[in-house]
């Protein structure tokens, strides 16, 4: 009896205990259907409108900065380096010296040349004079001219072998750093300085085939890199390949830049903005009012519902190219609407809204 008694007084608290919990959270759900069955304030918002402006189409590639000439100058023959006539970073002119290798050898071979084709002259002029005389055959006159030609020939393939012992620059440019030092012997083919040309300059880039039918030789390109902010270099394209690649479906493009201030290297990364010759109108809004999702991008437009109340309406709509913090939206938005200027992300479709100011575009740009 005493068992079944304190049973029931343990059913019976614990019933009082759940009760009295499951009034609590009825109590709570109640107010919580209170609280969202009153109506909720407006949003307060700030507002843009969708503007036709007239913008110069561009396609936008990434590419690198080319020298229009660039090689590592190297010797053709080995020998020891007598004479260094410049200093890294130095601007060197088309011929110009920069290094003499050790030519002694070279200039014995030159003079015993010489001598060989003196000699071979004077015996060809001696069986000249003689041959209107009839004292020599027309064979020893023939032989006599074929000896000098041959001693002229290896003079002159003598002082070829030392002229490769003087290495010059082969085009106008700026050098990079010295690799060789003055007393060291250096094989055939040893990397001496790195030159290249550097104004103008080219810009490689790509662009997909399908873009290949909007330019051509002749457009103007802006060109960007990362080691000069703000500044923009501009150019033209100079040549278009005439093949495309058949792995990436894409042409190789290469625009020559005006680089005076030597501020543009091989080997930068660039990003080439192509410019179209004609002007065309787009409907353009802030970047802030566009919100870029993986199932498309969207805005907010403010318009009336039946009750004459400002609400906004999620609308998908395609974006293009990005200028100045403005967006050229290509469907989906027409000029003179008005969409939310930013803070997309705490609205709802259908939201009721109040707009408390008219964002510039000059605010939004900077932001």
């Amino acid at each position: 009896m005493r068992t079944a008694s304190r049973f029931v007084i343990v059913i019976i608290l614990l019933g009082v205990v759940l009760g009295g919990i499951f009034g609590y959270k009825f109590y709570q759900f109640g107010q919580m259907q209170e609280q969202m069955s009153q109506p909720q304030p407006p949003a307060k918002i700030s507002a843009v409108t969708a503007q036709t402006e007239s913008w110069t189409p561009q396609i936008k590639a990434v590419g690198s900065i080319e020298a229009i000439n660039g090689i590592e100058v190297a010797n053709e023959v080995p020998g020891v380096v007598q004479e260094i006539n410049f200093e890294s970073g130095d601007t060197v002119g088309k011929g110009d010296v920069l290094v003499r290798l050790d030519a002694a050898i070279d200039e014995a071979a030159v003079r015993t040349r010489r001598a060989e084709a003196q000699l071979a002259e004077q015996a060809f002029e001696r069986v000249s004079d003689l041959l209107p005389k009839r004292a020599v055959s027309q064979a020893q006159f023939d032989e006599a001219k074929a000896n000098f030609d041959a001693a002229e020939a290896r003079v002159n393939e003598a002082e070829a072998q030392r002229s490769k012992k003087v290495i010059r620059a082969p085009f106008d440019g700026n050098l990079g750093l010295r690799l060789v030092d003055q007393g060291e012997y250096i094989a055939t083919g040893t990397a001496i300085v790195e030159i290249n040309m550097l104004d103008p300059i080219y810009a490689d880039f790509t662009l997909s085939e399908k873009d290949l039918p909007m330019v051509s030789t002749g457009y103007e390109v802006l060109a960007t890199v990362a080691a000069v902010p703000g500044e923009t270099f501009r150019g033209r394209i100079s040549a278009i390949n005439t093949s495309v690649n058949p792995q990436t479906r894409t042409v190789r493009v290469r625009a020559t830049l005006d680089n005076n201030d030597n501020l543009l290297r091989p080997g930068m990364f660039a990003t080439i903005n192509t410019l179209q010759p004609q002007d065309r109108q787009v409907v353009t809004i802030p970047r802030t009012a566009i919100s870029y999702n993986t199932y498309g991008d969207y805005a907010y437009v403010v318009a009336e519902n039946d009750d004459g109340q400002l609400v906004v309406k999620r609308r998908t709509i395609e974006s293009g190219n990005t200028r100045d913090g403005r967006v050229a939206v290509t469907s989906g938005l027409e000029a003179g609407e008005q969409v939310v200027a930013k803070g997309l992300l705490r609205l709802r479709s259908g939201q009721q809204v109040t707009i408390v100011e008219e964002a510039s575009d000059s605010a939004e740009a900077s932001e």
